[in-house]
C-alpha cells in the first residue's frame, strides 16, 4: 500500500457499489427476474451490475418489450429498499467537498437513484447524470462527458470513483483518471478496465487540506495496489 496525493478539478462518483451499498436489492430484484424468464440468475445480476437496465434488457430480450421490461424491472427495484444503505466513508467524505465540485454519475434512472440516496440518508445533488439523461451509457463516454460538463469541469480534470469495469472503460474514455472500489469486481478486472488506482472505499479518501490548490480539490488516499 502507498499513500497518494492527487490534484483534481472535480470528483464524479458512480453510485451503486461506490456511494452506497444496494448489491442485496439488486440480486434479489434481477435473479427473480431471469429465474421467470429462464435465464441463469447468477450471471443475469453480474450482466446488469453497472449498466443501463435497458441494456441487459434488451441483450437478453431482443424480441421483447424492451420499455415495458424495463418498466418492470425499475418498479421492482424502486420497492425494494432492505439492505440499502451508504457505504463506509461515504456521508464523511461527501461532506468534506464543496458542493459544486463533486455529482453522480450512475446506470440508474433518476426516479431510483432519488429513492436510493433518500435511503441511504445522502444528499442529492441538484444536477447529476443518470441513464435517463444519456443516449449511450457506460461503457461509452456519454455519460462522465456530461457530468464534468454540467460542473463546467474539463474531464481531463476530473477524478471517476467507480466499482465496475463498464464504468471505468466509460470514465477513461471521457479522458478523466479513474479511482475503483474492489465492491463488486476483483481488482484484475479493475485495471484490465484501466483502473488508475484501487483503493478499499470512501472512507480511504480524505480532503487534504494541507496542500490546497487555487481551483482544485486535493485528495488524499491509500492505494491498495500500484498503478500500472
Amino acid at each position: 500500500m502507498s499513500e497518494k496525493h492527487i490534484s483534481c478539478g472535480a470528483l464524479l462518483f458512480d453510485l451503486d457499489g461506490v456511494l452506497i451499498d444496494s448489491t442485496p436489492a439488486v440480486a434479489r430484484v434481477w435473479s427473480r427476474w431471469a429465474a421467470e424468464r429462464g435465464f441463469n440468475p447468477a450471471k443475469v445480476v453480474q450482466l446488469a451490475h453497472g449498466r443501463p437496465s435497458l441494456s441487459t434488457v434488451r441483450e437478453l430480450l431482443p424480441n421483447a418489450d424492451h420499455e415495458e421490461e424495463n418498466r418492470e424491472v425499475e418498479r421492482r427495484e424502486i420497492e425494494d429498499l432492505e439492505g440499502v444503505v451508504p457505504l463506509p466513508g461515504t456521508a464523511a467524505l461527501l461532506a468534506e467537498l464543496p458542493p459544486d465540485s463533486w455529482t453522480i454519475v450512475t446506470s440508474c434512472t433518476r426516479p431510483l437513484a432519488e429513492v436510493r440516496l433518500r435511503a441511504a440518508r445522502l444528499p442529492v445533488p441538484p444536477r447529476f447524470i443518470t441513464a435517463t439523461d444519456v443516449i449511450h451509457g457506460k461503457p461509452d463516454p456519454e455519460p462522465y462527458l456530461k457530468a464534468a460538463r454540467i460542473l463546467g469541469v474539463d474531464p481531463s480534470r476530473c477524478v471517476v470513483v467507480e466499482d465496475a469495469p463498464a464504468g471505468i472503460r466509460s470514465g477513461k474514455a471521457a479522458g478523466a483518471r479513474v479511482i475503483a472500489f474492489p465492491t463488486t469486481a476483483p481488482t484484475t478486472e479493475l485495471l484490465g478496465a484501466g483502473a488508475d488506482w484501487i483503493v478499499s472505499n470512501c472512507a480511504s479518501i480524505q480532503m487534504d487540506r494541507s496542500r490546497d490548490e487555487t481551483s482544485a480539490l486535493v485528495l488524499q488516499f491509500t492505494e491498495r495496489l500500484n498503478s500500472r
